[in-house]
């Protein structure tokens, strides 16, 4: 798995908070203008790249070609994504992994994808990984989807048959969008029961507005976690003053766990949903308040 963190061991759980909050990297949507929000994020900083269902993985591969060609001083370590239902085939895998492999990129995430029909031979990221395995490329490290409150379409064995075969062809995975630290460490510990291995990231919603967060949460399957909120104390202020959601009450729950070596809790993914100047600003703020 790759490794951004430093190797001396945390005094307390908020020092690692704060460490791993540091270390989180950040994910966007390949839009137009979304380089010009980057300015808002450190250089060589991780940033991923989502992939979407309607414009398919040459907006994605664009923008990594984009970011990559500038000078090194100014480059970002991009992790694209590689959404198994936009792959044609076996060829078009090779092509993908060529492209990337000449803008220099060494870590992916390879997702099942939100297409409801794929456009060729991998209707999930499974099917695209064994092919990825029989072929020659220099890609380090290889991230996957884990769904802590499931998925709409795939049963709960299913998706835990589908980590269980991943963990060979994976070093990390990334756990979906979830609101409730509960459900995240509960789900964590019988996945670790069960034998999956890989370091895990742990997915924040970033800063949004819940007039758009919550359609998104209910749309990928978190409902369930997203009705946490209204056991939360700020919502209803929130609703109320159009304040946008911030994750500030998920980290507080997870915080407890972060240092259980048994969860293997590598670090955060944050789900910017493209508002990155604020999403960065709370980031940075909340980790000077952890450090002092």
């Amino acid at each position: 798995m790759f490794q951004i963190s430093t190797m001396r061991k945390p005094d307390s759980n908020q020092e690692l908070l704060a460490r791993l909050l540091d270390q989180a990297y950040m994910e966007v949507f390949p839009t137009k203008t979304i380089s010009d929000h980057l300015a808002h994020i450190s250089k060589h900083r991780f940033v991923g790249i989502s992939c979407s269902p309607t414009y398919g993985l040459e907006p994605t591969i664009a923008l990594v070609e984009q970011l990559k060609a500038q000078p090194d001083k100014s480059q970002f370590k991009v992790i694209p994504h590689i959404a198994a239902r936009m792959v044609r085939d076996k060829s078009h895998l090779k092509e993908i992994l060529s492209r990337l492999e000449a803008a220099g990129v060494e870590r992916v995430f390879v997702p099942s994808g939100d297409a409801k029909e794929p456009v060729g031979k991998y209707s999930d990221s499974l099917q695209l990984l064994r092919d990825m395995a029989e072929i020659s490329h220099n890609i380090k490290d290889v991230g996957v989807t884990a769904h802590p409150e499931g998925h709409p379409l795939i049963s709960e064995q299913e998706l835990a048959r589908f980590l269980q075969e991943k963990q060979t062809l994976a070093t990390y995975m990334v756990t979906q969008m979830c609101f409730d630290p509960t459900s995240i460490i509960n789900w964590l510990n019988s996945t670790r029961e069960a034998g999956v291995r890989l370091p895990v990231w742990i997915g924040l919603p970033g800063v949004a507005d819940l007039t758009k967060l919550i359609p998104l949460s209910f749309r990928i399957g978190v409902g369930q976690s997203l009705k946490m909120l209204k056991n939360q104390k700020g919502l209803l202020r929130n609703l109320v003053s159009a304040r946008p959601y911030q994750p500030d009450e998920l980290l507080q729950g997870l915080q407890p766990h972060l240092g259980n070596a048994d969860l293997l809790i590598e670090g955060f993914h944050i789900f910017s949903f493209n508002a990155v100047e604020r999403t960065e600003r709370w980031r940075m703020e909340t980790y000077d308040n952890l450090s002092g």
